[in-house]
């Protein structure tokens, strides 16, 4: 019974050996066949909990590019609509030089009005653009809804002020869109100090050649009242502020500035006796009301020399507030190219973080394959020696038995 029982264990131990060398060429084969080291957690607890970490920090990084691309392609739509809508600006600027010119007639600025209107239709089109997703991009955080619609001579804004970003890496962030409101709507008029507009009730001929404001501007609204009691006495101006002080008073002589509280203005022609010219302080107008007051101006100019007076007066405003939107329009473009090369350079700096993560995590878990080569060559010599020993020791325990 003892001899029979030596001899099970015997059998026992052969069997395990020669198992336990095919696992282990079995973990080598498939670790040539993976490429990788760590089969399993237990086999480096370590290095799989580095493995998982780095893999964590991979799909991060790419996560980040994806997100990247993204804004990439979403500003670069942006880039393009503001180009375009830069173009209707300037060719509204056009025609608005062309029709403020002495040679044109009523009707000739109100055919020159006909293309100010489609402008501003082609200018609403555009700023309701949408991105590949399918998104108003001049919406806010309002992207499903259309932002802009005209009725009559009104644009109307139906989204918000919200602005979106995506994270391009760890601690960078990007805005991927401009609202409405800051592209169209808040946008500085006249001369970015002041607008002045001419009463609509005057009757003189006078029409503002220059207007500008230095550091020591006051703001406030003024009024520029011109005066003369008999056609034989001087024309006087007084300007009030918007309680009614008088700030400055003078003669008034064409071509020359009439200078207070930091504003200049340089006035042509002849005013009549309560003719005005009002001064709005730090005004916001949206692109749409600029270029619908040029297109009002224009259809409804008379031949007159008042209504000539008028009609060059709104040109002249709307000329200033013209170059303050294209100025506005130029400054958010330039926003969105400066976001845009911050994108590639982060693209960049991704791209050599996830190589180092890649490097790393190729040096924790990749099979060296010479060296596994090697091992293979190893536990096969040593799992044949184990079957042979098996088989050569069966074989005398057989022999002695019998």
């Amino acid at each position: 019974m003892v001899d029979r029982l030596s001899t099970l264990q015997i059998f026992q131990s052969g069997i395990s050996t020669i198992l336990d060398k095919q696992a282990d060429l079995a973990r080598t084969q498939q670790e040539l066949a993976t490429g990788k080291r760590i089969q399993s957690p237990s086999d480096d607890p370590s290095g799989a909990v580095k493995i998982l970490d780095l893999e964590e920090d991979i799909r991060l990084v790419d996560q980040y590019q994806r997100n990247a691309s993204l804004a990439e392609g979403q500003l670069a739509v942006e880039e393009t609509t503001l180009s375009a809508v830069n173009n209707v600006l300037q060719r509204v600027r056009e025609l608005t030089v062309q029709a403020n010119n002495a040679t044109q007639s009523p009707e000739t600025r109100a055919s020159i009005a006909v293309e100010v209107n489609a402008r501003i239709e082609e200018l609403v089109a555009l700023a309701n653009t949408r991105d590949g997703n399918d998104e108003y991009l001049f919406a806010g955080f309002q992207a499903q809804t259309q932002p802009f619609s005209r009725q009559g001579g009104t644009v109307t804004y139906s989204g918000d002020d919200g602005q979106r970003f995506l994270d391009i890496a760890a601690s960078a962030q990007v805005a991927v869109r401009d609202s409405g409101s800051r592209v169209f709507l808040a946008v500085d008029a006249g001369n970015g100090s002041f607008d002045f507009a001419a009463d609509p009730a005057n009757t003189g001929t006078a029409v503002v050649a220059e207007s500008s404001a230095d550091g020591s501007f006051v703001r406030d609204d003024y009024t520029v009242t011109f005066s003369q009691a008999t056609p034989a006495d001087p024309v006087t101006y007084s300007v009030t502020d918007s309680s009614a002080a008088v700030v400055a008073t003078g003669n008034y002589t064409p071509g020359d500035a009439i200078s207070f509280n930091g504003a200049r203005l340089v006035i042509e022609g002849t005013p009549e006796d309560g003719d005005s010219i009002t001064l709005d302080s730090a005004p916001k107008q949206s692109i749409f009301d600029t270029l619908q007051g040029i297109a009002d101006a224009l259809e409804n100019s008379a031949g007159t020399p008042s209504g000539s007076a008028a009609v060059n007066n709104a040109l002249a405003s709307g000329l200033n507030n013209l170059d303050q939107a294209i100025g506005n329009v130029l400054e958010v473009q330039s926003d969105v190219g400066v976001r845009l090369n911050r994108i590639e350079s982060q693209q960049s700096i991704n791209e050599d973080f996830n190589l180092q993560l890649q490097t790393t995590l190729s040096d924790v878990q990749d099979v060296d394959f010479a060296e596994a080569i090697s091992k293979l060559n190893l536990q096969l010599v040593a799992l044949q020696a184990a079957q042979q020993t098996y088989v050569t020791t069966q074989g005398l325990t057989l022999f002695n038995y019998l």
